[in-house]
């Protein structure tokens, strides 16, 4: 896990990097945060990136066009990438702007994210300890 310049963490699963937006994301933060999630797609050789914004409660123009941005360089880099858990104020100010996350894939959450990267969730027994399967 790194937590680099921007002090948001990009952890690292096989080839998919996870990340997320906060509210407290400023400019010179979210320059960062951008510069340093492009370095990371290309050393880890990063087929999906999976971005939450779920704590994103609202979004200014600026945070907007970067993940915009953001997006648009991972893909041209090679990655898929999938934004999770955009609150409906977030995407209505995406829409007021005029910003559209083209080609970019959205899920409800983080892990219908990671689910539509191919991820399993592991099977859970009623009382929350997981599955061994017997041989």
């Amino acid at each position: 896990m790194s937590g680099g310049l921007s002090g948001v963490p990009i952890l690292r699963l096989g080839d998919v990097l996870v990340t997320g937006l906060l509210n407290e994301l400023d400019d010179r933060a979210a320059l960062a945060f951008t510069e340093e999630l492009t370095e990371r797609i290309v050393a880890d050789r990063a087929r999906a990136i999976l971005i939450d914004i779920s704590r994103l409660e609202i979004i200014d123009s600026f945070v907007a066009r970067t993940l915009m941005e953001l997006t648009t360089t991972a893909r041209l880099l090679g990655a898929r990438v999938i934004v999770a858990g955009m609150r409906p104020a977030v995407a209505i100010t995406l829409v007021e702007l005029g910003l559209q996350l083209s080609g970019v894939e959205t899920t409800l959450n983080a892990e219908q994210g990671m689910i539509a990267l191919g991820w399993q969730p592991a099977s859970r027994s009623p009382k929350g300890s997981p599955v061994v399967p017997l041989r």
